[in-house]
Protein backbone atom coordinates (compact mmCIF):
# COMPACT_ATOMS: atom_id res chain seq x y z
CA UNK A 1 0.00 0.00 0.00
CA UNK A 2 1.19 3.42 -0.89
CA UNK A 3 -0.61 6.60 0.08
CA UNK A 4 -0.31 10.31 0.35
CA UNK A 5 -2.15 12.74 2.63
CA UNK A 6 -3.69 15.97 1.32
CA UNK A 7 -5.22 17.97 4.19
CA UNK A 8 -7.69 15.45 5.67
CA UNK A 9 -7.82 13.23 2.58
CA UNK A 10 -5.75 10.13 1.88
CA UNK A 11 -5.18 8.95 -1.67
CA UNK A 12 -4.26 5.26 -1.58
CA UNK A 13 -2.93 2.87 -4.16
CA UNK A 14 -3.16 -0.81 -3.39
CA UNK A 15 -0.89 -3.06 -5.41
CA UNK A 16 -1.27 -6.56 -6.81
CA UNK A 17 -1.75 -9.14 -4.03
CA UNK A 18 -2.81 -6.68 -1.33
CA UNK A 19 -6.09 -7.12 0.52
CA UNK A 20 -8.52 -4.17 0.80
CA UNK A 21 -9.93 -4.54 4.34
CA UNK A 22 -6.62 -5.28 6.07
CA UNK A 23 -4.89 -2.44 4.19
CA UNK A 24 -7.57 0.08 5.16
CA UNK A 25 -7.46 -1.05 8.79
CA UNK A 26 -3.69 -0.61 8.77
CA UNK A 27 -4.03 2.93 7.39
CA UNK A 28 -6.69 3.90 9.95
CA UNK A 29 -4.57 2.58 12.82
CA UNK A 30 -1.34 4.19 11.59
CA UNK A 31 -2.94 7.59 10.89
CA UNK A 32 -5.29 7.48 13.93
CA UNK A 33 -8.39 7.87 11.75
CA UNK A 34 -11.50 7.61 13.93
CA UNK A 35 -14.15 8.66 11.42
CA UNK A 36 -13.94 8.66 7.62
CA UNK A 37 -15.75 8.21 4.35
CA UNK A 38 -14.25 5.64 1.96
CA UNK A 39 -14.67 5.39 -1.82
CA UNK A 40 -12.72 3.48 -4.44
CA UNK A 41 -12.40 1.28 -7.50
CA UNK A 42 -9.90 -1.16 -8.95
CA UNK A 43 -9.37 -4.74 -10.07
CA UNK A 44 -9.68 -7.91 -8.02
CA UNK A 45 -9.31 -11.65 -8.53
CA UNK A 46 -10.94 -12.71 -5.25
CA UNK A 47 -13.94 -11.09 -3.60
CA UNK A 48 -15.87 -12.30 -0.57
CA UNK A 49 -19.17 -10.57 0.09
CA UNK A 50 -21.97 -11.00 2.57
CA UNK A 51 -25.67 -10.24 2.67
CA UNK A 52 -27.21 -9.81 6.12
CA UNK A 53 -30.17 -12.08 6.92
CA UNK A 54 -32.43 -10.15 9.29
CA UNK A 55 -34.13 -13.35 10.47
CA UNK A 56 -31.00 -15.29 11.49
CA UNK A 57 -28.98 -12.11 12.26
CA UNK A 58 -26.04 -13.53 10.33
CA UNK A 59 -24.20 -12.69 7.14
CA UNK A 60 -24.53 -15.23 4.34
CA UNK A 61 -21.21 -15.03 2.53
CA UNK A 62 -19.99 -16.08 -0.90
CA UNK A 63 -16.51 -16.11 -2.41
CA UNK A 64 -15.97 -15.22 -6.07
CA UNK A 65 -12.74 -15.89 -7.95
CA UNK A 66 -11.94 -14.61 -11.44
CA UNK A 67 -11.08 -11.35 -13.15
CA UNK A 68 -13.23 -8.53 -11.79
CA UNK A 69 -13.44 -4.77 -12.06
CA UNK A 70 -14.36 -3.12 -8.77
CA UNK A 71 -16.93 -0.66 -10.08
CA UNK A 72 -17.79 0.79 -6.68
CA UNK A 73 -16.30 0.59 -3.22
CA UNK A 74 -18.12 2.74 -0.67
CA UNK A 75 -18.29 2.84 3.10
CA UNK A 76 -17.00 4.33 6.30
CA UNK A 77 -14.50 3.90 9.09
CA UNK A 78 -15.55 4.31 12.71
CA UNK A 79 -14.44 2.79 16.01
CA UNK A 80 -15.92 0.00 18.12
CA UNK A 81 -14.47 -0.44 21.61
CA UNK A 82 -11.52 1.70 20.51
CA UNK A 83 -10.69 -0.53 17.52
CA UNK A 84 -10.99 0.36 13.82
CA UNK A 85 -14.38 -0.72 12.48
CA UNK A 86 -14.92 -0.70 8.72
CA UNK A 87 -18.33 -0.89 7.06
CA UNK A 88 -17.78 -1.20 3.32
CA UNK A 89 -19.90 -2.35 0.41
CA UNK A 90 -18.61 -3.37 -3.01
CA UNK A 91 -19.92 -3.82 -6.55
CA UNK A 92 -17.76 -5.76 -8.98
CA UNK A 93 -18.25 -6.86 -12.56
CA UNK A 94 -16.91 -9.71 -14.66
CA UNK A 95 -15.82 -9.64 -18.31
CA UNK A 96 -19.40 -10.31 -19.44
CA UNK A 97 -20.69 -7.25 -17.58
CA UNK A 98 -22.40 -9.21 -14.83
CA UNK A 99 -22.25 -7.24 -11.58
CA UNK A 100 -22.51 -8.57 -8.03
CA UNK A 101 -22.38 -6.68 -4.78
CA UNK A 102 -22.76 -6.76 -1.05
CA UNK A 103 -21.02 -6.19 2.26
CA UNK A 104 -17.26 -6.53 1.69
CA UNK A 105 -15.60 -9.26 3.75
CA UNK A 106 -12.36 -9.33 1.74
CA UNK A 107 -11.00 -8.50 -1.68
CA UNK A 108 -7.57 -9.33 -3.07
CA UNK A 109 -6.22 -6.90 -5.65
CA UNK A 110 -5.24 -8.39 -9.02
CA UNK A 111 -3.73 -5.26 -10.62
CA UNK A 112 -4.34 -2.06 -8.65
CA UNK A 113 -6.93 -0.24 -6.59
CA UNK A 114 -7.37 3.48 -6.03
CA UNK A 115 -9.11 4.46 -2.82
CA UNK A 116 -9.88 7.80 -1.21
CA UNK A 117 -10.29 8.01 2.56
CA UNK A 118 -11.80 11.35 3.59
CA UNK A 119 -11.20 11.92 7.29
CA UNK A 120 -14.07 13.56 9.16
CA UNK A 121 -13.42 15.55 12.32
CA UNK A 122 -15.12 13.95 15.29
CA UNK A 123 -15.86 10.44 16.37
CA UNK A 124 -18.77 8.02 16.53
CA UNK A 125 -18.72 4.53 17.94
CA UNK A 126 -20.49 1.27 17.28
CA UNK A 127 -22.74 -0.76 19.54
CA UNK A 128 -24.41 -4.10 18.92
CA UNK A 129 -28.18 -3.85 18.58
CA UNK A 130 -29.61 -7.08 19.95
CA UNK A 131 -32.89 -6.34 18.17
CA UNK A 132 -31.30 -6.00 14.73
CA UNK A 133 -28.11 -8.02 15.19
CA UNK A 134 -25.77 -5.39 13.73
CA UNK A 135 -23.22 -2.97 15.17
CA UNK A 136 -25.05 0.34 14.74
CA UNK A 137 -23.50 3.80 14.83
CA UNK A 138 -23.49 5.12 18.38
CA UNK A 139 -23.43 8.92 18.61
CA UNK A 140 -22.43 9.12 22.28
CA UNK A 141 -18.90 7.76 22.51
Amino acid sequence: MEYRKFNDNYIIRLNKGEEVISSLKELCEKEDIKLAEITGLGASNLVEIGVFNINTKEYNTKVFEGMFEITSLVGNATRKDGEVYLHIHINFGDEDGNVKGGHLVQSKISATSEIIVRKIEGQVGRKLSSEIGLNLIQFSV
